[in-house]
């Protein structure tokens, strides 16, 4: 007789995550990706006016550039330290934000309550692919669009991770965040609406390969989880494989880092 496979515990996943995102201080990494939201915002082709929610929103690039647009935003994250980021970086454009703390796989709001949802390299990470990719359609009116962005596995984040999981295995059951940078998956937790990708490139660019791993180290929650969970000689290790990475992705030469990091820029229509 076969074994049955538990499901995951979503829930205990999910506690673990939320501790691990507040962990550093995700606002110092996240402001340099704010490009990839005002990309965002321009290929969903966003309306002034329009209601948009950013779901898993960080410290609030696709919230801002869609409130620069003159929309009517709410930010939504289950982390309360990036929303005081987002707040604080709303109050000194002076741009009029709603701030709210909501978890993606059970957002609070009714059945076609906005225009658009958004979310840039956040929902991704969600343990319970299925049911957040089902709260962003459920979310969002008829004829309205789901604007992502999503790291793709082959890309340098992809790589990222994959590295870090070879030292720290990911939680047993749960899929790989980058699969959402990927046509098929999409194709999959989007069924039967209007899925258009089209793979973009964010470049990291820092003093060197130590200069982004210290900053990642100190303030990226998943990095500076993946360190402290080790001892010295396994940091070592993961050290290395990351400096390795680093360099063979790097395009800056020996004077500078510059990483190509390769993600999905997706824009899903809801039938």
């Amino acid at each position: 007789m076969s074994a049955t496979l538990e499901a995951p515990d979503f829930a205990a996943i999910k506690q673990r995550q939320r501790a691990t995102w507040a962990a550093g201080d995700y606002a110092v990494v996240g402001t340099t990706l704010q490009i990839v939201g005002e990309r965002l915002c321009e290929a969903i082709d966003l309306r002034a006016g329009e209601r948009v929610l950013d779901v898993a929103a960080g410290n609030g690039n696709a919230t801002l550039a869609a409130a620069r647009r003159f929309a009517d935003v709410t930010s939504t994250d289950y982390v309360d330290a990036l929303l005081d980021r987002g707040r604080e970086r709303a109050a000194a454009e002076r741009l009029a934000v709603s701030f709210r703390q909501a978890d993606a796989e059970a957002l609070p709001f009714p059945d076609g309550d906005f225009d658009v949802a958004v979310s840039t390299f956040g929902v991704m990470f969600t343990p319970n692919q299925e049911k957040a990719a089902a709260e962003l359609a459920r979310v969002v009116r008829k004829g309205g669009r789901v604007g992502l962005a999503n790291w793709t596995p082959d890309g340098f984040t992809g790589q990222l991770f994959k590295t870090i999981g070879k030292h720290v295995p990911p939680p047993a059951g749960v899929k790989s965040p980058a699969l959402w940078g990927t046509d098929a998956r999409l194709g999959e937790l989007f069924p039967g609406h209007k899925v258009k990708a089209s793979k973009q490139v964010f470049n990291f660019r820092y003093k060197s390969p130590n200069h982004l791993l210290e900053v990642f180290k100190t303030y990226y929650g998943p990095v500076n989880r993946a360190f402290a969970a080790l001892d010295a000689g396994k940091q070592a290790a993961l050290e290395a494989d990351l400096v390795e990475l680093l360099a063979r992705m790097n395009r800056g030469g020996s004077d500078t880092l510059i990483v190509p990091s390769e993600y999905l820029e997706v824009v899903v229509t809801k039938a």
